[in-house]
Parts: C-alpha cells; sequence; structure tokens
C-alpha cells in the first residue's frame, strides 16, 4: 500500500499537480484501494488535521509577517543586522540568516518567517546576482530556524505527546538554533567566496549602525514582547500570535506610519491565500498521515528498530534515518503526535534525557520542510521567488548536509541542547 501511494504522489507531482492536490488524491487511493473504511473518511481526517489550537496561530503569524514585511518592520530589523555584517561577500545572505533567527523569535513559524523576510532578501539577493535557486533554498532552509528557535509550536506538541517540560523545550532550543544559525553562516560566506562572481553590480551602501539602531527600536522590542509574555505567563504562544499581529499593526500604521489602509486591504488579501494554501497542504497531508498509521506503517518500524537496534549510540542513528525518511512524508505535527509517545520512553530506557531527545526529534523533522515532496517552506520560498523547485534543488543540497551535520551534533553532543538549562539555573 505504501509503496503504491508514494508512487502515485511521485507520479502526480512529476506531472505538476499541485502539491496538495497530489498528497490528496495519493490518500484518495490508499483508502479506495486499501481499506474498507467509507469515503466519508477524508473530509472528516481533513478536517481534523486542522481542528488544533495550536494551528491557529499558522494564519496569524504569516499575517503578522506580511504586515513586519508592509510597514517597515522587517525592512528595519535587516537594515540593522546588515549594518553589523557589512558589503562583504556573503554579507547578504548572512544577513538573511540572522534576521531569519530574530524573526523566529517572534514568529515560532517557519512558513511565516518565509514569507515575512523573504519578501525583502530574496528580491535584494537576485539584485546582487545571487542566483534566485540559491536565495529561494536559503531562505527555505533559514526560515527552519522558526520550529527550532523558540517558541515553538514542535515543541509545545512533543512536550505534550512526550510528557516533558514545555519551558524547559524552549530553553533547550537556544543552543541548537544557534549553532544552525552559525554553521550555515560559515557555509554561505564560503560558497559566496569560491563560487559566487558578483560581477559589476555596484556595492550597496551600509547604513550606519547607530541610525539603524535607532529606527529598529520598536522593531527589536517584538521578540521582547513575544518571548517576555510567553515565558513570563502571561499569554500562550498561539495567544502571542495574536498579540504579534496587533504590535505589528500598530507600529505600521501609526509609529513608522508605511503602510496606508489600502496596503493593509492587500496585506489581508495576501495573508488569506497563503494561509489558505499551507492550510490545504497540512490538511491532506494530515489525511496522508492518517492512513499511514492506521495501516500501522510508523508503529512498525519504530517497534522494529527497538528490537533490532542495542545501544545509545545505534538507537540514536536509527531513530534519526527513520525520522528522516518519515519527516520527508509526513507532516511534521503529525510525526511528533504519533511518534514522540512510542520512541520517547525507549530513549528514556537508553539513558537519553527526554528533553534532549524532543531536540533530536524536532530538528529532524524540521528538515521535512524543506525536503521534497512535503517540504512546505520549499514552496512557500518558491512563490515568494517566482522560482520552480528544479532550480532550488542543486543549490539545497548542500544546505541540507549542513544541517544533517548539525543534526549529528546535536544528537551526540548532548550538551549543545541542555547546556542552557545548566547556564539559566534550570537544572
Amino acid at each position: 500500500m505504501l509503496l503504491v501511494m508514494i508512487l502515485l504522489l511521485v507520479g502526480l507531482m512529476a506531472l505538476s499537480v499541485p502539491v496538495a492536490v497530489a498528497i490528496g488524491l495519493a490518500g484518495l487511493v490508499g483508502v479506495a484501494a486499501f481499506s474498507n473504511l467509507p469515503l466519508i473518511v477524508l473530509p472528516q481526517q481533513a478536517f481534523i488535521a486542522l481542528d488544533k489550537f495550536p494551528l491557529a496561530a499558522v494564519p496569524f503569524f504569516i499575517l503578522a509577517g506580511n504586515l513586519m514585511a508592509a510597514g517597515g518592520i522587517s525592512r528595519r530589523l535587516v537594515d540593522l543586522v546588515e549594518s553589523l555584517i557589512g558589503n562583504t561577500r556573503g554579507g547578504l545572505p548572512a544577513t538573511c540568516i540572522v534576521v531569519c533567527m530574530i524573526f523566529a523569535a517572534v514568529s515560532g513559524s517557519s512558513v511565516a518567517t518565509t514569507y515575512a523576510i523573504g519578501a525583502i532578501l530574496i528580491p535584494a539577493m537576485a539584485a546582487q546576482r545571487y542566483p534566485v535557486g540559491f536565495a529561494a533554498s536559503l531562505q527555505a532552509t533559514a526560515a527552519e530556524l522558526g520550529v527550532i528557535i523558540p517558541p515553538s509550536i514542535p515543541m509545545i506538541l512533543y512536550g505534550v505527546a512526550a510528557s516533558a517540560p514545555v519551558g524547559d523545550m524552549f530553553v533547550a532550543g537556544i543552543g541548537p538554533g544557534f549553532l544552525i544559525a552559525a554553521a550555515l553562516i560559515v557555509f554561505v560566506l564560503t560558497w559566496s567566496r569560491f563560487f559566487f562572481n558578483p560581477g559589476d553590480v555596484p556595492s550597496k551602501r551600509k547604513p550606519p549602525f547607530l541610525v539603524s539602531l535607532r529606527r529598529s527600536v520598536f522593531a527589536l522590542f517584538m521578540p521582547v514582547l513575544i518571548l517576555g509574555g510567553i515565558y513570563g505567563g502571561v499569554f500562550t504562544p498561539t495567544e502571542a500570535s495574536i498579540v504579534a499581529v496587533f504590535y505589528a499593526l500598530v507600529v505600521s500604521l501609526f509609529v513608522y506610519r508605511e503602510m496606508s489602509l489600502i496596503a493593509m486591504i492587500a496585506v489581508l488579501k495576501r495573508s488569506t491565500l497563503s494561509s489558505a494554501i499551507i492550510m490545504f497542504i497540512i490538511s491532506m497531508a494530515g489525511l496522508f498521515s492518517f492512513i499511514l498509521t492506521r495501516a500501522g506503517i510508523p508503529a512498525a518500524i519504530s517497534q522494529w528498530i527497538v528490537e533490532n537496534f542495542d545501544g545509545a549510540f545505534m538507537f540514536l542513528l536509527a531513530v534519526n534515518v527513520l525520522l528522516f525518511v518519515i519527516g520527508m512524508f509526513v507532516e511534521t505535527s503529525a510525526s511528533i503526535v504519533v511518534i514522540a509517545p512510542i520512541l520517547a520512553p525507549v530513549a528514556a530506557q537508553f539513558g537519553i534525557d527526554p528533553v534532549h531527545f524532543g531536540l533530536i526529534m524536532i530538528t529532524n523533522l524540521a528538515l521535512g520542510m524543506i525536503t521534497p515532496p512535503f517540504g512546505v517552506n520549499l514552496f512557500a520560498a518558491a512563490a515568494v521567488a517566482n522560482t520552480s523547485l528544479h532550480r532550488m534543488i542543486p543549490y539545497l543540497v548542500p544546505m541540507v548536509g549542513v544541517i544533517l551535520l548539525c543534526l549529528a551534533l546535536i544528537t551526540y553532543v548532548p550538551m549543545i541542547s541542555l547546556g542552557s538549562l545548566y547556564l539559566f539555573g534550570i537544572r
């Protein structure tokens, strides 16, 4: 059954069928041909996949990101970071990574980060003659920090599914987030030095740091407000998304005054369309996940790993291979809800800290956002850059390799995740 569904899915996507439709048709075949379930299951499971309170944050964070882009907030963050990094070769891609890291502390959503920052920096990189495929791939990859840097919806889901403290998960995400950001910066600086020839494009005048800092005060206060509210127990991450929208709206309309009411209508329309596309993909991925779960495929694979691997080292290696494959085909939140209750107790038997194991799972499954066929970030970045996936793949492959190297370090060096817990006196 699994093989037929995957072959159908790949075939439909090869024929340029929209990804959500391809996933839905593969799910329809799975229900109709390989089960005795009534077809009413299709809309039921599509609705159930969306009927999760944390998912309400997705459209609000997308709206907040678009408001930040249209209202000048994101641009001021970009100017501030660029004033620090300068006009060195590779400085603009490095700026993209740093700004994504800052924005991740506001949004908690990789898709929102892709839209908000990509709308500014993908055209900017293209103007400096960086290949569009490179710019889109980097934006999609850097936006993955949205689910690793706290706040993060997958961390909340893991905490609930594996009975791990969510607050500890948030703090533990700081180390892996900085590691991935630093590794990506080293990669883009190296790539730009040896593989990029900007030609005769005039260098952009670097904005003065103090001027950029003064202009970005309200923009910088946004992550302080969001993270402070979450850590202070004032509001949940989902409620924080609404606070982010309200703050971005007030700053854009009344402080920076760069967005008119007419422009806000365009922002609302764009946010609605973007949210609908992403939620459609999530709903169809939820249906696909339901069929796989009902067939017992994730549980069977997990059980096989438990029975055939001894020792923490080999267990973690097998789990990482399993999660990487599953993340390519199953939506991240669904994967966490299904697999975490199965694997977390087994990891505890091997003496693996549940918070550490949670960061391994989330970092690994986040790769599914930038790997076909369900790479949500890829489709979002491709839409922003107005390009196709096949132009992104050659640049995406080494970036995925960088993330895999970071994943290996996060897996086998627990202090990368747990060190911040000791640093802040939580343990």
